[in-house]
């Protein structure tokens, strides 16, 4: 690793600080417990470098000059890291070809982790030049024991691959960008080759290094999960739920897997459109009494819906219901699929499109890809709510797609297809849908931060 490349990495961590930042020299609150203090090349000067409880901080060695000179001045301008960014410590050494033993000791490297543009972030490197195996140890030492201390991060990981993703390369993106890190990182890693791995964007961004620098470095946010039930019995857990024209596109892509995913995913919506039919079905919902935005819209209740309680009840015939408890950012709607929803504000957002001509349809599903509200439509109706019931009146499903993939089933053995995480459920009864708030934590950036941002998803 040449020398320089190190302070040239960090400029843009250190710029951010420099200017009015809580983490800039002038701006501490109170002064920190120095740990060690030492000389070591940064760069291609020698420089004063201090390791205290949060921050490195270094400042170039020179020789004395006249007070007042602006250039000694910003030469000798103090830069820092936050030892909090930092994710791994190694001895840096020379190894020559058939070269025994360790080589030469030359200091030790920083692994650090940047946010960049876009909310992605970068692992980047520091080098501290100092030929003293003593001195190089104290601090080699002391530096891992504070990156031991940071909670939240993993030590040991169960990697879960689906060959058959991102073009069939998955495989070789862990390998390539993914492992590399971890390895660097300290991470123990158990993989196996997985072809039923949830596929979903829950936040943030496309960029597999990011996610894995937000795993290593313990960024844990709560987030709300749902639990869906039938007949008193619990099926699975989930973030997401389309049941109607968004079940029966994701079962009709079953039937396709032989096709690639971008081909399978695009037929089958064309096919589910040219075959479009309502669900006839009964929908309660509890609505979250605590936000002030309980009802976005008003309930038009037809003459045969009721309540009971608190409960609330539609009948109808609906052509998608989507309950959603995070936003789902995807490709085909960079504001999500339920804008309004967030990943642990306790809610779930409830999404009725009702009957209407399939141009009328087709037109709400393209709002979701553009900045026009995908829901102002005379027959879109949303509610924030905390559970919710589908029950279908009819069976009316079977095998909706009319393709002759076998004998029909008896109406009692009916079952209707439910796309939940981009997963296929399939269910003959009533789906009772409940939001546990803050269940899980998973590794990631809070949504506000990413608020701009597309991603990419496999939920349709």
């Amino acid at each position: 690793m040449p020398r320089g490349r190190g302070r040239s990495r960090v400029s843009a961590l250190v710029g951010a600080q420099e200017e009015g930042s809580a983490s800039s020299p002038t701006a501490q609150p109170q002064r920190e417990r120095v740990l060690l203090r030492g000389i070591f090349e940064i760069g291609r000067g020698s420089c004063d470098v201090v390791l205290s409880e949060r921050t490195l901080r270094w400042r170039p060695i020179l020789p004395e000059r006249p007070a007042g000179d602006s250039k000694c001045d910003l030469k000798c301008k103090e830069e820092l890291i936050e030892l909090k960014d930092i994710f791994s410590v190694k001895l840096k050494r020379r190894c020559f070809v058939k070269q025994q033993g360790n080589g030469t000791l030359l200091g030790i490297t920083l692994f650090i982790c940047l946010r960049k543009e876009q909310n992605k972030l970068k692992d980047s490197t520091l080098d501290l030049i100092n030929l003293s195996e003593d001195h190089c140890d104290i601090w080699f030492r002391e530096l891992e024991n504070i990156l031991t201390g940071f909670p939240n991060r993993p030590k040991s990981l169960k990697i879960l691959l689906n060959p058959q993703s991102h073009k069939k390369e998955a495989v070789h993106i862990y390998y390539e960008k993914v492992e590399p890190l971890l390895k660097l990182a300290g991470v123990s890693t158990d993989v196996t080759r997985s072809t039923n791995v949830l596929a979903h964007s829950l936040y943030g961004i496309a960029h597999v290094v990011t996610a894995t620098l937000h795993i290593i470095m313990g960024h844990l946010q709560p987030v709300d999960v749902c639990t869906f039930s039938a007949s008193g019995k619990l099926l699975r857990f989930g973030f997401s739920a389309m049941f109607g024209f968004g079940g029966r596109t994701l079962a009709l892509a079953e039937k396709y897997r032989w096709m690639s995913p971008n081909q399978r995913r695009d037929f089958a919506v064309i096919k589910a459109l040219a075959k479009l039919k309502p669900e006839d079905c009964t929908i309660s919902f509890l609505p979250l009494n605590n936000s002030q935005d309980v009802l976005q819209r008003r309930v038009q209740a037809s003459p045969k819906s009721g309540c009971s309680g608190p409960w609330q009840t539609l009948h109808g015939q609906f052509l998608n219901v989507s309950i959603m408890a995070i936003p789902c950012l995807c490709s085909v709607a960079p504001r999500g699929l339920a804008p309004n929803t967030r990943l642990n504000n306790g809610s779930m957002a409830l999404i009725l499109a009702r009957n209407t001509s399939r141009p009328e349809f087709i037109k709400h599903l393209k709002r979701y890809a553009s900045i026009k509200n995908q829901f102002s439509f005379p027959f879109v109706e949303t509610y924030t709510v905390e559970e919710v019931k589908v029950c279908p009146r009819t069976n009316t499903s079977g095998d909706n797609e009319g393709e002759e993939v076998g004998p029909h089933k008896p109406a009692s053995e009916t079952t209707f297809p439910w796309n939940v995480d981009g997963d296929l459920m399939e269910v003959a009864s009533e789906v009772h849908v409940r939001l546990h708030p803050g269940l899980i934590s998973l590794y990631g950036g809070s949504l506000e931060e990413m608020n701009d941002c597309s991603v990419t998803c496999n939920c349709l």
